[in-house]
């Protein structure tokens, strides 16, 4: 499970943001996890759960926003958010897309004291 890798950097990431910011805690971790980024949403929540304490976090709550594909058309240059595994623009029916979004993990917001 790399989850547990996963939430050990972002940890690590909240640990840094915390003190350049002079916070004594972090009370909210937001993530957005794309649908084709290979991450767990659910053992995800449960590596932050165990690994959160004794970590400035360990108070936090973890919100997950789940970021859908998106996929931009090079022919007709319209961007679409997909809900199928078809790569094929809707608009148009061009095969020349390329994925804009979800894909990634990324941290998007923290708040701290």
């Amino acid at each position: 499970m790399h989850e547990y890798s996963i939430v050990q950097a972002l940890l690590q990431q909240c640990e840094h943001h915390a003190e350049a910011n002079d916070a004594q805690k972090v009370t909210k971790v937001v993530i957005k996890i794309g649908v084709l980024s290979g991450v767990e949403p659910h053992l995800l929540q449960t590596a932050f759960d165990t690994f959160k304490e004794d970590t400035v976090c360990y108070d936090a709550v973890l919100e997950i926003i789940h970021q859908k594909v998106v996929i931009h058309c090079n022919d007709c240059k319209d961007a679409f958010t997909i809900e199928k595994h078809e790569y094929a623009c809707p608009s148009c029916g061009g095969s020349s897309v390329k994925i804009v979004d979800g894909e990634e993990l990324l941290l998007m917001q923290l708040e701290m004291e």
